[in-house]
């Protein structure tokens, strides 16, 4: 019977020989099989990727400043033509995590609790499109301190929109923008804009004050073509009582009455606040050039 010393020498020596001969097949193909190289390390990975540089520079320095992270690898992997925008979307690695980065506007969501791309692809547009829808308001801080009542119906009206789903989901945002123009009557109307000897109209009557409106706000003949442009969308925008009526309507036909109505309402505020403001239609030191 053999001693347990010799045993164990003899597995030691197992052992020495198998190591032996790893190490002289080490290097070495084996014939008729394939050698599947080890991967790359991530910070070489975008050696052998083709990309913009500047723009790929761009998503590094937007990962790092927002995640605080080393970005080792960032690859762009498809890109997508969703509700008029391009959207790029991204692939990073960094030295923590691994992220999607989706453009247009930009933001990040790791992998981990966004596997999918394309799902992760259309909850990017579903949020950023009710961000966007929220923040249209009122073009500038001016108009917002002037026709805050107005604004906030515009507002409340997209949010109407943001929610629809049904014909008279869409109705109501036709009924929210008839109440923005009401609401801009209210707050541009004064009595004395309406020529002497002629009666007021009632303050539902957005076309017929529109027009009395534009003739006071943007009057005189450098400003013609100005006072057209506001009476020909005023008559335009009519589309929110065709909306408010319409049995089958539909996102699309809302969309277009709520940007509608914006135009309307920017346009008339502008007018009115540079008319308010006493800024001249043109520089009274300006002289006509004459002609020879």
């Amino acid at each position: 019977m053999k001693d347990l010393s010799d045993i164990e020498d003899g597995f030691a020596l197992k052992r020495q020989r198998e190591n032996a001969r790893t190490h002289r097949n080490r290097g070495k193909r084996a014939r008729g099989k394939h050698t599947i190289p080890p991967p790359l390390l991530k910070h070489i990975l975008s050696s052998y990727t083709m990309g913009n540089p500047i723009s790929r520079r761009a998503i590094y320095d937007y990962v790092e400043i927002h995640t605080r992270e080393k970005v080792l690898h960032a690859e762009k992997v498809k890109s997508e033509h969703v509700m008029g925008s391009d959207h790029d979307c991204w692939d990073i690695h960094t030295r923590k995590d691994r992220y999607w980065v989706i453009t247009s506007p930009t933001n990040l969501y790791s992998q981990y609790y966004f596997p999918s791309l394309d799902y992760t692809l259309a909850f990017h547009v579903g949020v950023m499109a009710r961000i966007m829808a929220r923040q249209s308001g009122a073009p500038d801080d001016a108009q917002r301190s002037r026709l805050t009542p107005v604004w906030r119906r515009w507002e409340q009206a997209a949010e109407t929109l943001d929610t629809a789903e049904e014909a008279e989901d869409f109705q109501a945002v036709g009924m929210k923008c008839r109440e923005c123009l009401i609401q801009l009557v209210r707050s541009l109307a004064k009595p004395e804009m309406v020529p002497e000897g002629k009666e007021a109209p009632q303050r539902s009557n957005f076309n017929e004050w529109a027009e009395l409106i534009a003739n006071a706000v943007a009057h005189g003949g450098s400003a013609e073509r100005i006072r057209s442009h506001m009476k020909t969308i005023a008559i335009s925008v009519g589309l929110d009582g065709w909306l408010t009526h319409a049995n089958n309507a539909t996102r699309h036909d809302a969309i277009f009455v709520i940007d509608a109505t914006h135009t309307v309402l920017d346009a008339f505020g502008r007018a009115a606040i540079r008319h308010e403001s006493g800024v001249p239609e043109r520089c009274p030191n300006l002289q006509p050039r004459r002609r020879i």
